[in-house]
């Protein structure tokens, strides 16, 4: 399944806008503890319906954990790094465009492993009987999204390809199940969203797909910690141990389809059927967290800046804390 993503992305720019530079508190590498002091943390993790929680769980990677783990459920992406970098929670996981605009908010954060899955669900839908036939037709129309996720770094990027860009719309920024009424009652011309949405919309409403990530988005997702989570030694080796977790419960996923479409749909209370087509698109899995993604990123945060959503440029690499990245890599 993927994660994707904003309403208090406002109050993020807010910040950006009163003039703090774009530096981040960087995260000392404590030493690691086990045993004893290692069972004394309680991990807050931050996590989307049918997310994190669900994988690990479907996986049966939470059984052994030895560590207390505390759930906060958030909308999208851009609220969860919010929590985070104010400390109320200690890791999350969130798609390729929120840590973007937390970075330009100098957010305290570190994305510490990446992850990339099929890009073909995180699409821009019009309803069944819409005259809209191409990326071109959107123009002077509305598109629903949610401010600061994935999709818009997808909208952003579609428009472009097809010759708009953001002025040539109107964005209503929606989280995701407002903007499925919406859509359903013709209130948006199109809605950008991420699967399991996309599935949904298409199985249920009949949505017809108007343009996708292929040849646009690049598929990211990033398990993030606060820096100040990260400089404590107890909390520190927790994440560390969650973050491996996370990576072989992706792995588990890719060779556990069934198992895992059948725990997921259980989990969020969407049908089989949604969970069978998410599923098949198939699952984010593990990949270094190196210059290559680094450098998408930073291209996808430089269109922002160009489009105006961002008021200056964001140095997206540092924002990137590769500590774990070595362990990861190991699988």
């Amino acid at each position: 399944m993927r994660l994707r993503n904003a309403v208090l992305v406002t109050a993020l720019l807010a910040l950006t806008a009163c003039g703090t530079s774009n530096e981040p508190r960087q995260a000392s590498v404590p030493a690691p503890v086990s045993g004893d002091e290692l069972a004394k943390v309680t991990l807050k993790v931050g996590d989307q319906k049918g997310g994190s929680k669900a994988l690990l769980t479907a996986a049966g990677l939470l059984d052994d954990v030895p560590y207390k783990i505390e759930w906060a459920t958030f909308t999208s992406g851009p609220p969860l790094l919010e929590a985070l970098s104010a400390g109320g929670v200690d890791v999350g996981r969130v798609g390729n465009t929120p840590p973007i605009f937390a970075a330009a908010a100098n957010a305290k954060i570190a994305l510490v492993s990446s992850s990339q899955g099929n890009v073909a669900s995180d699409a821009i839908l019009v309803p069944a009987d819409s005259s809209l036939k191409t990326v071109k037709d959107l123009k002077g129309k509305t598109i629903g999204v949610a401010k600061g996720s994935s999709a818009h770094g997808q909208v952003l990027y579609n428009l472009r390809k097809a010759g708009l860009s953001t002025k040539d719309v109107k964005l209503s920024f929606l989280q995701p199940a407002d903007a499925y009424g919406a859509f359903n009652q013709h209130q948006i011309d199109a809605w950008a969203v991420w699967d399991p949405y996309t599935s949904q919309a298409k199985l249920e409403s009949g949505a017809r797909v108007l343009a996708d990530g292929r040849g646009t988005a690049n598929g990211y997702t990033f398990l993030a910690g606060g820096t100040q989570s990260l400089s404590n030694a107890a909390t520190n080796s927790a994440i560390r141990d969650y973050v491996l977790r996370h990576a072989q419960a992706e792995r588990w996923a890719d060779t556990h389809r069934e198992e895992w479409a059948q725990a997921w749909a259980e989990e969020t209370g969407l049908s089989i059927e949604v969970a069978h087509a998410v599923v098949k698109a198939g699952p984010d899995l593990p990949v270094p967290l190196d210059d290559s993604v680094v450098k998408s990123e930073q291209d996808l945060a430089n269109a922002f800046t160009e489009d105006g959503v961002l008021p200056g440029r964001v140095d997206f690499a540092k924002f990137v804390d590769r500590r774990y990245v070595n362990d990861i890599n190991k699988g």
